[in-house]
């Protein structure tokens, strides 16, 4: 089968230079205090409890490794002399009361874990989330930004624990090694140095296969993301119809294996370079271990240490090992987590725009809404979508904003809500520049359905609440709204009226027709009462002529006293309108009511015939 014609994929960057290695290495180290920080202000009383555990967790099997040896000794002591085995009993016994609480400590570190975990998982999650609340809607526009918040999400979320947990526990093999460290100095200082170089060589390879692993996931953040969105394709209901319809799921899905064939490639290639000098640098480190293993077995048979000594400093340097490995491990550990942590930071430091105006009214009431030579370009296109626009409109009064797809008309909407500002030129309300606004009262002012408008996987009640937050749960303002968006007779018929979850995602969800979804959605801009602008971005597209018609009398009656902003395409509706903007290229081309427009004899006047003759 043939594939999709597809940019050829991204390189991975090369490896950095050592020196670069060494400072990147100890720079991404800056993010741990910020976890540790993180993680006591989640939960400071489990932060401590973890604290206390860890290090009473690297005291107990050295004082275990200790009362093991006194064991050994004295049963030979004992032996020799034919003494009292009550000795060695007690010996035992105190071993068995270490081992005890070190069981229950590992069971408490363990609990304790598990409750952080959950705990900072959902905090890092909502500080994700009320970062995303105050980022512009151009920022999620951004692809680069885009992949900024995915790689956050993706991985951020559970790092942060994760260097934590890594942090007590390096915090308690430090211990542990501290201890063995001072048994073993008194067999001898090179036993110590033995003991740290067997973890050397593979605390090296897992530091340098870490920065490669994070430098292979940040670049290939964007084709993840592709894959992520082929997979949702492929899978949600909303694109079911289509996928079938059209015969792409097979098209779709090869390009899906294609992206994993390219990850799964890179992936494989590190894991076996990672693998193969692991190997190699873990037995160099074995080699080392057993060199000084020799060392003290030859020691105890010329007589040099008893028994008891040799048995333990064998359990010491096989648990020192260990606990060097897991230390420098936990170190090579921390150094990737903090470069995942970075991803998290990047996205939670991500500038924000000064923040609005607080002005709550403006010096010319009842002067409306004024575009002045007002110009926006999007973020790396070539050509403006709103070109030197000058427009008035005052309360009372409606205007239809007419062009063709691409013509500049939803941005204006979009720059009248401020969700873009623009380049050049002012959009006031009142007479006052909508940057100088308080940003809530301007919004409240301000109803909209947009032609893209949200189907929220909720009840319909709440699907038209939604239109107004501060009364999101008000019934009777629910059926008001529903009556003026025409919606109540077809919510009066569904099983549980306002209380019927909408939407397939969820159980007992039904699902609404296009016309259906739209009449919600004109409710929702109704739900703002103090609105006394509304806009209606394509609000009747999936409607037939009759509830069209219906719909727009009702509107007109409704909006008598309001300032209304209507985008269509068809002329049947936009001819009713006090003024017509014909937009081109983010131009505006013609501006006047029905009758001059006609008279005129320009663009608009040639798209009204061209529509007319399709119906006769």
């Amino acid at each position: 089968m043939s594939t999709m014609r597809r940019p050829p994929p991204l390189q991975p960057p090369p490896p950095p230079e050592l020196k670069h290695l060494l400072r990147e290495f100890l720079s991404v180290f800056r993010y741990g205090r910020r976890a540790l920080q993180l993680v006591w202000e989640t939960r400071p009383t489990l932060a401590l409890a973890l604290g206390l555990l860890t290090v009473l967790g690297g005291v107990l099997p050295t004082a275990a490794a200790w009362i093991g040896a006194r064991i050994i000794d004295t049963v030979i002591v004992a032996q020799a002399s034919g003494g009292d085995v009550r000795d060695a009993l007690r010996w035992v016994i105190l071993e068995g009361v270490v081992i005890a609480l070190l069981a229950l400590c590992s069971r408490s570190l363990a609990f304790t874990h598990s409750l952080l975990r959950a705990q900072l998982g959902h905090r890092v999650n909502v500080l994700i989330l009320e970062k995303a609340q105050q980022l512009e809607l151009a920022q999620f526009e951004d692809s680069e930004f885009y992949d900024r918040l995915i790689r956050a999400r993706r991985e951020a979320s559970t790092r942060p624990l994760s260097l934590v947990s890594r942090s007590f526990g390096l915090l308690q093999n430090l211990v542990a090694l501290s201890s063995f460290a001072v048994l073993l100095f008194q067999y001898s200082g090179w036993a110590v140095f033995l003991l740290l170089a067997a973890g050397l060589p593979g605390f090296v390879a897992e530091t340098k296969f870490s920065g490669d692993a994070f430098r292979l996931f940040r670049w290939r953040s964007a084709e993840k993301r592709m894959q992520d969105y082929l997979e949702s394709v492929l899978a949600r209901d909303d694109h079911a119809k289509e996928v079938k319809l059209f015969g792409l799921g097979p098209r779709l899905l090869v390009r899906y294996k294609d992206i994993f064939q390219r990850l799964y490639s890179e992936d494989r290639k590190l894991a076996l370079k990672r693998d193969i000098w692991g190997f190699a640098l873990g037995l160099m480190a074995t080699v080392i271990l057993y060199g000084a293993y020799g060392w003290v077995v030859v020691a105890a048979v010329a007589g040099r240490i008893t028994v008891g000594q040799m048995t333990l400093y064998l359990l010491l340097l096989r648990q020192g090992q260990t606990a060097v490995t897991a230390a420098l491990g936990a170190v090579s550990g921390l150094y990737e987590d903090n470069l995942y942590l970075s991803t998290l930071y990047e996205y939670l430091e991500t500038p924000l725009h000064p923040v609005g105006g607080t002005e709550t009214q403006g010096p010319l009431p009842g002067d409306g809404i004024r575009f002045e030579d007002v110009c926006f370009s999007y973020p790396g296109a070539r050509e403006a979508a709103v070109d030197h626009v000058t427009l008035h409109l005052q309360p009372g009064h409606s205007l239809a904003l007419v062009g063709a797809n691409g013509s500049g008309k939803t941005t204006l909407v979009k720059l009248l809500t401020r969700l873009y500002l623009p380049d050049s030129g002012r959009v006031l309300l009142d007479g006052l520049d909508l940057r100088q606004w308080d940003e809530a009262t301007l919004r409240a002012r301000i109803g909209v359905i947009f032609q893209d408008f949200t189907r929220y996987q909720m009840p319909v009640g709440e699907n038209i609440g939604a239109g107004d937050e501060p009364n999101f749960e008000d019934e009777a303002l629910w059926r008001e709204a529903a009556q003026k968006g025409r919606a109540e007779d077809f919510i009066a018929q569904l099983p549980d009226g306002y209380h019927t979850q909408l939407g397939k995602w969820f159980l007992n969800g039904r699902e609404l027709s296009g016309g259906q979804w739209q009449k919600v959605a004109l409710s929702r801009a109704f739900m703002r009462s103090r609105a006394d602008i509304l806009v209606l971005d394509e609000p009747t597209a999936a409607m037939d002529a009759q509830a069209e018609a219906e719909v727009f009398d009702h509107f007109r009656q409704l909006a008598q006293r309001r300032a209304t902003i209507l985008i269509s395409h068809r002329f049947s509706t936009v001819r009713h309108a006090d003024q017509i903007a014909v937009l081109e290229r983010g131009r505006l081309l013609e501006l006047g009511s029905h009758e001059q427009l006609m008279q005129t004899g320009g663009r608009y006047a040639e798209l009204f015939q061209l529509q007319a003759r399709g119906y006769r």
